[in-house]
């Protein structure tokens, strides 16, 4: 792992409050930890975490994501600009791992394996990744 972003919602369920944790190795490769709350996102940085989570809402019900681990991965995709061609390429996602728990207190972790939408390919996620991993 180089790095990866551990997000806590102090109240599953409440998008709003949030402690986010990046870990990350710097350019001497000496292990790096930010943490950040809501009041630290930069504007800028918001519509990212949005698409985080839109990904989570979809869990199904009675889970609520208490914890997510998000990490930069790779995925395959259709290239945008090859409409006659459909040429493979491999693109940058955020990937998702997320802990939930339920209203009698059980916990389940779900993956992309469960949730499809938890490979987030936007560029604003990527970007999100990036920022606080100081990629």
């Amino acid at each position: 792992m180089n790095a990866e972003i551990q997000i806590q919602f102090l109240r599953p369920g409440d998008w709003q409050e949030f402690a986010l944790t990046a870990i990350y190795r710097d350019a001497d490769g000496y292990t790096c930890t930010g943490r950040y709350t809501q009041e630290d996102l930069p504007a800028d940085q918001a519509p990212a975490l949005a698409s985080v989570v839109a990904a989570l809402v979809g869990l199904a019900e009675p889970w609520q994501a208490a914890q997510v681990w998000a990490r930069l991965g790779h995925v395959t995709a259709l290239a945008p600009d090859e409409p006659f061609d459909p040429a493979e390429v491999e693109i940058e996602a955020v990937e998702l791992t997320v802990e939930a728990i339920n209203d009698q207190g059980g916990r389940r972790t779900f993956t992309t394996a469960d949730y499809p939408q938890f490979t987030i390919t936007s560029l604003a996620a990527v970007a999100f990744f990036k920022h606080f991993t100081k990629q």
